[in-house]
């Protein structure tokens, strides 16, 4: 027998005294050996350690010893490795030595080793491998083999408690006595999780374990009881336990559905693009589609502002795969098609990964594909927005975008992407194939077989890569089921490419079209690291493993789909070698190919080792059950099979190919190779003759478990199947994959634990998550100590070196910050460290994933009747074995629930729910050689059946099936309790819900319970005699899980699907007590799964009770039948269900609100129902719902008895009926409230000072006396608005009320919009007043001050818009700085300063408070020193401009009035109910509040109660109200376009009740950003005309009118809520101007009314400006202007100052609605979720009982100005020469220049010719002059135009003002030629240079440096500006400089002084003085034109005069021949 042997003899120079233990590994196989106790010096070992082997050794095999100071407590230490390579022992055969060890840095120590190493080749006998045969070894270290390694988490290795067996290497020295039989109980050892012990996490964490987990305990000692895990809300979704892995509860596909998508692209300008004189379009192009910008003439910088929508319905793969593609191409025309300037691509994943899914207002720099050396070709601005269904994109505010684009700063790349990309060239190499399936009939194949007699293979692949929105293909490879091609795809791409994903696709070449074999993703973030210590792509030379449709070549494929990479692959296809490599091209070398076309070259090939050693590798797997079969297939007999690759396929597997000529070890099936078996060496017979694989279980037929499911009776014996498989070893790729698999997993268990507990508002969140976090640290440690080995094994490929080195680095920084953030959390921080935690899980994930295959996925299939129906995929490292544990896959060895679905788009939608078999199933994969152990996962207790055929010698042939002969007894009892938020199955709206329980081969159903969507089945059901194989301890830990389904009955067909969930039930052996701590069980909830949606909760206990010899009687004993109505239905006995107790629970009923059409009646007479737990109460009848929807009682009550857990609590139904005559009653639709807890009302404090009216409600809804609800974040007193945090002081000055001077400090958050300081005292006001003056008596700062009539809403609202920008800017570095200062406030909290306290509200010191918020929280500090500021830099009132809707900023107005909407009709399936919306039939306006009884009487006893009304004291009268709305609409952004043309004609549309405003007549033209600036006025009664819609229509001139998109706003709710949102307060009082007060009540008014309502003292106006109110005392000025600067008294000012702060007021107080503008978002009913623009408006409503409110506010949008500009274009210089002179041939230039403003057809004028200047000097005093209209606020120039002949109407446009000057060579005879340009921003230009000589080319490169200035400031400028041109290297360069006079002035200015064009009248300009030379054309004629003619044409003259004297001979010559020739033949 060949064998290794390695005498370990001593091993010296050690270190210190200690216990030594060595570890000696070979083949990945390693030993221990015993434990050298209190060795110093030496350790003496003297032991032999035995390797059998069956291949030859090789010469480059490596041993490898390593040595550790062994611990009992701790890890062991290691002291060094020793590793050789054993080349000289393969050539000799015997080595003696001893060498020096290294340390874990690679460096030689001093310690040495002393081994003696044998290697006995083969000798003539020939071993088998036995069971035994490993472990050779003595017998006292079989207790140390499974040290080899401590667990992953050192002794918390399952759930977290410790498991006895491996946890801590202390407890060796009590196995190690133990000798053989503990090896046994070491395997059942792995017992306890914490799961079942601590189902409730505030019990001891050490339960009921047995002896040895104590002392595993005990020994471990320092447990954090941090770690201990909680039960979780599925109790299944954490493993329970070591022999069974838990099962996914998902079930549904969720690639590969069509979903919606929409991609928005702006371009706004391109600048810089490189070129002369150019006429650049964009071309912008998604996947196939295209779409053009117009065409801007003659211009380097054109501005577009074009806005696209590219529409998609595709797979989110596909969508993000495809490339968006910007291009500028020059002049392109109906007739060419132009060419290309520069592209830019990217591709749409990359946007939609981005914050917000978009790329706002960014820079695309163009690039050249066919010239890489070029360099950059200019730059687009654009906005890139990719919304999905659901996504809402918030658009940064729009408003003047003054902010000077920053290009280099703002570059369209991702974060991290460096400015400046390189060129590389990506090489794909595709070595070759194999495994290929049919893609041809057989028929053809036959038919040609018999002509030309060979047999073909039956498919021609070619290799297609797609890259970048390029596509590269290989050559194709006729006939060949194992193409070689060896061939390189080559693509050259910027780098970093911003494309995610490389397409490598298999295809099958066919003379009509193409299919796809399969496809693979190479997803480059993978296989590439960007860090400083990063590496480029690279990959292979590596198979990847390709999946898809089945085998069988049909026709028409129905999976399709799945071939090209849609979807999950349902079986294997191929597999390919495949290597990428990028390499970065210097282009400035010469021989670089400048072209970015896809080449395609070949390669050498690489030898077969390359990709690893090819290794046999073992699979088995045993089916323990088969349950739930689904009925259709009925009662046909059925077997399962199990494949991997190729092998194990018996129908479709083998493509054989036509030539059998390969080596056995590439052997892809099974018929090849048994054929090799019997003709191949010896050796390899007996190795491989050993067993044949047996891959399907035997064909059985199932029996019915009920009357939807059949399962398969297995009972005691238990199908096994084994398959043979060779594979490339790569199995390392997968153990590293598997360890963070394992630490994700974990980390994600406890992550759901914090969240749960967080959730349940249990203790001690904090606590769990430093556990979870510690583990997390101690995971990423070990996997560092475990993956940093087995280095150089063959096969490695540069990826996997860096890959590890990364994962690595990756994974010690990961662990480093765990530790870290685990001393940081606290418990105000566990919602934050949360979040860090969970980035963390994703990194896990996303490094696990190993982008290089190995060994191919599993694939277990049913089969029928020799046709496959369903099936399941198991990832092959799931089921790797290792023999160190944390390297083995998460279900090797285990027993796993395995529900098979449907393949490909038949598991979409309801076929993809319902399961088609369940199967329990024990899976083991490794190499042949570890076969050893591959059942000692599975339950004990059976013996191997062998097949009959192989001989009795071979005993380590696997079994076939296993004959279990221990077998327990138990009775499942399911209490099923009740179920909530269940799916809507039927169209009413609402299910007649039943739930089916599956356990085993058993199922029972609950009753059905009809019309309900929160059944309470209170049920107990019974299984009794459950049979259950295997070992009761096992089966106490270890049970199977119950599947419950819940399911919709229906009368007629078969009951539909609703959910389903799984659990595990509790536990009880025939020997344990039944009682506390685990039983009686705790009712659970369990989330329900409708595919990939919750579909509801489920709660219900389980437990599964052991009946022993006694039979049923000794079980805990069943309580009778109690009900006797339900007949013999057991309820939930009484330990388990809820203890209950009394409430009360108030209705207040309002009114209902759109209810629809039933069956097509109108609703008439409706009532409401409540319905909780069995009672209810109905409300009063509507006896008209068209007159009046209100119900006329307003409050009603009823008593229940609940749960006394609120987290039990039962939904509330409400459910809406119409009453019909005889007594019928219809249902409208229905609602659940799932959670009451937001209604509870709990007992005010009695401590506080003002305990009656400090109630309040759980969620922050507060019901008082003044009917207002509270948002409030803690029970204090104070209530506060949302963005206030808990816990501010309220100083309460009453003790002296006006000694003291209060200065509130104004809080600047998001949501106040407190600007100005409001209590200043007089001295500080009149201050303010002072420096205004000064500031104008200075007049140095004339310009800056606005002047009082030139302000309008716009300016107000254009600064508002600049503060909003501010505002979010100041958040996000406040923001940045918060987490900063985390750790400081860490270091506060030790202090015990919280960092509430640090805003006093009223403090006496004004500086204390300013010092101490400096040294805290920036985002506050900048209100107190913004109030100071702000009064002098805004002089312009502002207002609130909201970036969404009001409603979202003030919780939907529902402080006491609550709207639940009605919902009928059945649910739809689509992604996560996205279409509740349709099924919404009206809604219901009312609240409830419940409360436990008895209330205690000071309530009731309180002043004024009213009995009736309960808790809804002083609630506003629900009767019509006659109210008059006025809707103003500012502006409309982004509308998507509704024309052809990519725009669209908006108008205004307004709909209330019946009444509808079109404002139809005043559309805008061809805009998507209109501004309309009108208000609406439209009268209309509450409660019957309550919802406002305001619609954007797109107006056409033929056809209906189209909408763009409409905004729903229910006013009722406003009107009423006690925010006030009727009229918004602004935030100063004045009576004219452009910020007059609105509202018909003025500020005093306003708040004596508050006070009243409230019930509050004040409000009280002392003398120098104050006013007390309720405690609380506020200051402001006392006087007002009126329209003629007259002052008088007023105390308006005082009592706003008191309503901007009524958040501040004790009890009643919260904000006030400010005045503002919402932005709401415009959606279309038929594009449902994605965003169609966005509407800027606002709504002030007046109740008609009250005075009338004055008119409109004027918002008209501004008028442009119209303004001239005027340019003396007076001299040229060093203009360039473009001609040669005639006689002299000196350069001389024909001078011109020419300008426009709006554009080159508008308005360009040119200057006259300046003939022949010789220096580039021109003179010309020529005028241009320029009308235009301006907009000042928004700094563009507005032109009305036709957009074409076609066109109906003007559109109006608006471009930058900018300036351009070209100069140019006049020609006479040919195209004028261009010589430069310069273009100026009349906003921001450089100043001109005094002189000709100062002026350079740097006043245009430093344009950013240079101080700027503005023509609209200046008026007048006159300087000298260079002309500049690129050359042909695209530099800039200097082409002439032009004096110039700019002279801006009015209309008005232009009409008093007139001036002429040119030279001409009126203020005519003087004739330049030319030079003579230029006016030689004058004097002498005849010379000029010969100058100018001959000069430029006299190679042409000559040739025509040639050419005509020829022509002249010819005639002549015609002419005469006839004549001569008479002449000649008659001899003349």
């Amino acid at each position: 027998m060949m064998a290794l042997m390695v005498h370990l003899r001593t091993v010296a120079h050690l270190r210190g005294k200690g216990d030594r233990i060595a570890k000696v590994t070979f083949r990945g196989l390693s030993f221990y050996s015993r434990v050298a106790e209190n060795c110093e010096e030496v350790a003496h070992f003297n032991e032999t350690f035995r390797w059998p082997i069956a291949s030859r050794l090789d010469g480059n095999e490596m041993l490898e010893i390593q040595v550790y100071n062994y611990s009992k407590v701790f890890s062991n230490r290691s002291v060094g490795t020793f590793c050789m390579v054993l080349q000289k022992v393969a050539e000799e055969g015997h080595l003696e030595l001893t060498d020096t060890l290294i340390d874990d840095n690679n460096t030689s120590i001093k310690t040495s080793v002393t081994i003696e190493i044998r290697y006995q080749p083969m000798d003539g006998t020939v071993g088998v491998w036995s069971d035994g045969e490993f472990l050779d070894v003595p017998d006292d270290r079989d207790g140390m083999f499974a040290f080899e390694t401590d667990s992953l988490l050192s002794g918390r290795s399952h759930g977290s408690g410790t498991s006895p067996g491996r946890t801590l290497q202390g407890s060796i020295p009590t196995f190690r006595k133990a000798g053989k039989g503990v090896f046994s109980a070491m395997k059942l050892g792995k017992m306890k999780s914490s799961k079942d012990d601590h189902k409730r996490g505030d019990e001891p964490a050490v339960l009921d374990m047995d002896d040895l987990d104590r002392r595993a305990i005990h020994l471990a000692g320092t447990l954090d009881p941090d770690t201990i895990s909680l039960a979780s809300v599925t109790a299944v979704t954490t493993n329970v336990s070591n022999k069974r892995s838990k099962p996914d509860i998902k079930m549904e596909p969720g690639s590969g559905r069509p979903v919606d998508y929409q991609i928005s692209i702006t371009v706004i300008e391109a600048r810089q693009l490189i070129g002369l004189n150019m006429d650049p379009v964009v071309c912008v192009e998604i996947g196939d589609d295209k779409k053009y910008t117009s065409m801007k003439e003659s211009t380097n910088c054109p501005y577009y502002n074009e806005y696209f929508v590219f529409d998609f319905h595709v797979p989110p793969d596909v969508m993000f795969d495809k490339i968006i593609k910007l291009s500028v191409i020059h002049s392109k025309n109906l007739l060419r098609s132009g060419t290309l300037v520069g592209t830019f691509k990217m591709d749409v994943g990359t946007v939609y990964f981005q914050p917000e899914h978009q790329f706002y207002h960014k820079w695309a720099i163009l690039s050249d594909p066919d010239d890489i050396t070029a360099g950059c070709k200019g730059y687009v601005k654009c906005d890139i927005a990719v919304v999905g269904k659901g996504d809402n994109i918030k658009t940064p505010h729009k408003a003047n975008e003054t902010d000077e684009d920053d290009v280099e700063g703002n570059l369209l790349l991702p974060e991290g992407i460096p400015a400046e990309r390189q060129w590389a060239r990506f090489y794909v190499k595709i070595y070759r194939a194999e495994g290929l399936p049919k893609m041809n009939t057989s028929i053809m194949a036959n038919v040609k077989k018999a002509f030309i007699g060979e047999n073909r293979d039956l498919v021609d692949p070619y290799v297609q890569v797609q890259f970048a929105g390029q596509k590269g293909k290989t050559s194709v490879q006729k006939s060949s089921y194992e193409p070689i091609w060896n061939e390189q795809v080559v693509f050259t791409e910027l780098f970093p490419p911003l494309c995610k994903r490389l397409k490598i696709q298999i295809r099958d070449s066919d003379k009509v079209n193409d299919v796809a074999i399969g496809t693979h993703f190479i997803d480059l973030r993978k296989i590439s690291n960007d860090g400083d210590k990063g590496f480029l792509p690279t990959m292979g030379p590596a198979w990847v493993n390709m999946y898809g449709s089945t085998r069988q070549y049909t026709l028409m494929d129905e999976h399709q789909d799945l071939n090209d990479g849609l979807g999950e692959g349902v079986s294997f296809r191929a597999r390919l070698l495949i290597s990428v490599a990028v390499e970065i091209l210097d282009t400035t070398s010469p021989e670089i190919i400048s072209s970015t076309d896809v080449q395609v070259e070949t390669v050498s090939n690489i030898s077969e080792s390359a990709t690893g050693k090819i290794e046999e590798f073992f699979l088995f797997g045993s089916f323990l059950e088969a349950t739930m079969i689904d009925r259709k297939i009925g009662d046909k007999t059925i077997s399962f099979e199990i494949t991997i690759g190729n092998y194990g396929n018996q129908i479709d597997g083998v493509s054989k190919p036509s030539s059998v000529k390969k080596k056995k070890k590439d052997a892809e099936n099974e018929e090849e190779e048994s054929e090799l078996i019997h003709n191949s060496s010896e050796d390899e017979a007996d190795e491989g003759g050993d067993m044949v694989s047996v891959s399907s279980t035997p064909l059985m037929r199932p029996v019915i478990t009920d009357r939807n499911y059949f399962h398969l009776p297995y009972f005691e014996k238990k199908p096994c199947v084994y398959i043979k498989s060779w594979w490339q070893d790569q199995r390392r790729r997968l153990y590293n994959s598997n360890m963070m698999d394992k630490i994700a997993d974990k980390l994600e268990e406890g992550l759901n634990d914090v969240q749960e507990v967080i959730k349940t508002e249990k203790a001690f969140p904090e606590r769990r998550l430093r556990g979870v976090l510690e583990e997390l640290s101690v995971g990423c440690s070990r996997f560092v100590t475990l993956a940093n080995k087995d280095v150089n094994q063959a096969g490695r490929t540069k990826l996997d070196r860096e890959r590890l080195k990364s994962c690595m680095r990756e994974m010690d920084s990961m662990g480093q910050q765990a530790k870290q953030i685990r001393t940081q959390v606290k418990k105000n921080t566990v919602r934050d460290k949360l979040k860090l935690a969970q980035n963390f899980l994703q990194k896990l994930r996303f490094l696990a994933d190993e982008p290089q295959h190995s060994t191919p996925d599993v694939f277990i299939w049913m089969m029928c009747n020799n046709k496959r129906i369903a099936y399941a995929r198991i990832p092959s490292k799931d089921i790797l074995y290792s023999i160190v544990d944390e390297e083995t896959g998460k279900d090797c060895g285990k027993v796993k629930a395995v529900f098979l679905k449907l393949p490909g788009k038949k598991g979409f939608g309801p076929a993809g729910w319902t399961v088609q078999a369940k199967l329990e199933l024990y899976l083991w994969l490794g190499l042949n050689k570890q076969r050893k152990d591959f059942l000692s996962g599975l339950p004990n207790g059976f013996e191997e059946i062998k097949a009959a055929n192989m001989g009795p010698s071979l005993q380590s042939v696997p079994p076939v099936s296993l004959v279990y002969n221990m077998k327990q007894v138990f009775q499942l009892r399911a209490h099923m309790y009740q179920a909530r938020s269940l799916f809507a199955a039927d169209s009413s709206g609402l299910s007649d819900p039943f739930a089916r329980v599956f356990f085993s081969t058993h199922s029972q159903v609950t009753e059905v319970l009809s019309e309900t969507l929160c059944p309470t089945w209170d049920q107990l059901l019974v299984f009794d005699d459950v049979e259950l194989f295997g070992e009761a301890s096992e089966l106490r830990d270890d049970p199977p899980i119950i599947v419950v389904e819940i399911f919709d009955q229906d009368t007629v067909g078969k009951a539909e699907f609703i959910g389903r969930t799984f659990a595990k039930p509790t536990i009880k052996m025939c020997d344990e007590h039944y009682g506390p701590p685990r039983f009686p069980p705790q009712l659970e909830y369990y989330q329900v799964y409708r595919g990939n949606c919750t579909a509801g909760e489920l709660l219900a206990a389980f437990e599964l009770l052991q009946i022993g010899q006694g039979g049923r009687v000794e079980l805990p004993p069943l309580e009778g039948p109690t009900d006797s109505e339900h007949g013999p239905i057991l309820p939930v006995p009484l330990g388990i269900r809820p203890i209950l107790s009394r409430y009360r629970i108030e209705v207040l009923f309002w009114g209902l609100r759109d209810l629809k059409r039933i069956n097509l009646a109108q609703v008439d007479r409706p009532r409401v129902d409540i319905e909780c737990a069995g009672r209810g109460v109905q409300s009063a009848l509507i006896q008209n719902y068209k007159k009046n929807p209100n119900f006329s009682t307003l409050v009603k009550w009823f008593e229940v008895d609940l749960p006394e857990n609120e987290l039990l609590h039962p939904p509330l139904n409400i459910r809406v009926v119409d009453c019909r005559a005889f007594g019928r009653y219809i249902l409208v639709g229905s609602h659940a409230v799932t959670s009451l807890r937001r209604f509870i009302y709990s007992a005010p404090d009695k401590t506080s000072n003002n305990w009656a009216t400090a109630a309040k409600l759980m969620n922050g809804y507060m019901v008082l006396a003044n009917g207002g609800s509270q948002p409030c974040s803690s029970p204090s007193i104070s209530s506060r608005t949302f963005s206030r945090p808990a816990g501010d002081i309220i100083v309460n000055l009453d003790a002296e009320p006006l000694a003291r001077k209060m200065d509130t400090v104004v809080k600047l958050d998001a949501m106040s919009d407190a600007v100005v300081k409001v209590d200043m005292t007089e001295e500080e006001i009149d201050k303010e007043k002072k420096k205004k003056k000064k500031k104008k008596k200075g007049g140095v700062e004339e310009e800056e001050e606005t002047d009082e009539s030139v302000l309008d809403w716009w300016s107000k609202y254009f600064a508002s818009i600049e503060t909003l920008k501010e505002t979010l800017r100041a958040q996000e570095a406040a923001q940045a700085e918060a987490e900063e200062r985390e750790d400081l406030e860490i270091a506060a909290e030790a202090a015990d300063i919280k960092p509430d306290d640090l805003l006093l509200k009223g403090s006496k010191n004004k500086e204390k408070s300013k010092d101490k918020k400096s040294s805290k929280d920036k985002k506050k500090s900048q209100a107190g020193d913004g109030a100071e500021k702000r009064p002098v830099k805004a002089r312009v009132d502002e207002l609130m401009v909201y970036n969404k809707e009001l409603e979202s900023e003030y919780g939907n107005f529902e402080d006491w009035l609550h709207t639940f909407n009605l919902y009928r009709g059945k649910a739809g399936d689509d992604d996560e109910h996205a279409l509740d919306d349709d099924r919404i039939v009206g809604r219901f306006k009312g609240s409830l509040c419940m409360y436990k009884l008895p209330l205690s009487e000071e309530i009731t006893r309180e002043a004024g109660f009213d009995p009736n009304m309960g808790m809804f004291q002083s609630i506003p009268h629900n009767d019509p109200i006659n109210v008059l709305v006025r809707v103003y609409v500012v502006r409309a952004t982004d509308l998507h376009p509704a024309d052809i043309n990519g725009k669209a004609d908006p108008y205004v549309v307004i709909k209330l009740g019946k009444s509808e405003v079109k404002d139809k007549e005043n559309y805008i033209s061809k805009q998507l950003n209109p501004v309309f600036g009108k208000s609406f006025d439209i009268e209309a009664t509450f409660p019957m005309e309550s919802m406002l819609t305001v619609s954007v229509y797109d107006w056409d001139l033929v056809g209906t009118d189209d909408l763009i998109g409409e905004t729903k706003i229910d006013l009722e709710n406003r009107f009423y809520s006690k925010y006030r949102a009727t009229c918004g307060i602004s935030s100063n009082y004045s009576l004219h101007g452009y910020n007059v007060w609105r509202d018909p009540l003025k500020p005093s008014q306003i708040l004596a009314k508050l006070c009243k309502d409230g019930k509050i003292d004040g409000p009280h106006y002392g003398p120098g400006g104050k006013v007390k109110v309720a405690s609380r005392i506020f200051l402001g000025p006392t006087e007002i202007e009126d329209e003629n600067g007259l002052k008088k008294q007023t105390e308006e000012h005082l009592a706003l100052s008191v309503l901007n702060h009524w958040e501040e007021i004790p009890r009643v107080g919260c904000k006030l609605i400010p005045e503002h503008v919402e932005t709401r978002p415009l959606l279309n009913p038929d594009k449902p979720g994605i965003e169609q623009g966005r509407i800027e408006m606002w709504v002030d409503m007046f109740a008609m009982d009250m005075p009338a409110p004055g008119p409109a506010i004027d918002i008209a949008p501004r008028k442009p100005k119209s303004f001239e500009l005027r340019v003396v274009i007076w001299n040229t210089d060093d203009v360039i020469l473009e001609d040669d002179g005639f006689m002299t041939g000196e350069k001389m230039s024909d001078i011109y220049v020419r300008g426009w403003l709006k554009g080159q057809q508008e308005d360009k004028q040119d200057t006259d010719v300046h003939y022949h200047s010789l220096t580039g000097e021109g003179n010309f005093n020529w005028r241009f002059v320029y009308p235009f209209d301006y907009l000042m606020a928004e700094e563009k120039i507005v032109i009305s135009k036709k957009e074409s002949m076609f066109s109906w109407d003007e559109t109006e446009y608006k471009i930058p003002p900018r300036l351009t000057m070209q100069v140019w060579d006049a020609d006479h005879f040919s195209a004028d030629d261009f010589l430069g340009a310069i273009e100026l921003d009349l906003n921001r230009f450089p100043r001109g240079a005094k002189t000709a000589k100062q002026c350079s080319l740097d006043m245009i490169r430093n344009e950013q440096e240079l101080p700027t200035i503005s023509i609209f400031k200046q008026k007048r400028v006159k300087g000298w500006w260079p002309f500049v041109a690129r050359d042909e290297n695209d530099e800039m360069e200097l082409t002439g400089k032009v004096e110039a006079e700019l002279h801006l002035v009015t209309a008005e200015e232009a009409e008093k002084s007139p001036v002429g064009l040119g030279r001409n009248e009126p203020d005519p300009l003087e004739k330049p003085n030319r030079p003579d030379t230029s006016l030689m054309w004058f004097l002498t004629p005849l010379k000029s034109i010969r100058y100018f003619i001959w000069h430029n044409y006299r190679w042409l003259i000559l040739k025509a005069l040639g050419l005509m004297l020829l022509l002249l001979m010819l005639g002549l010559f015609l002419y005469s021949v006839p004549g001569y020739l008479v002449k000649k033949m008659l001899g003349a």
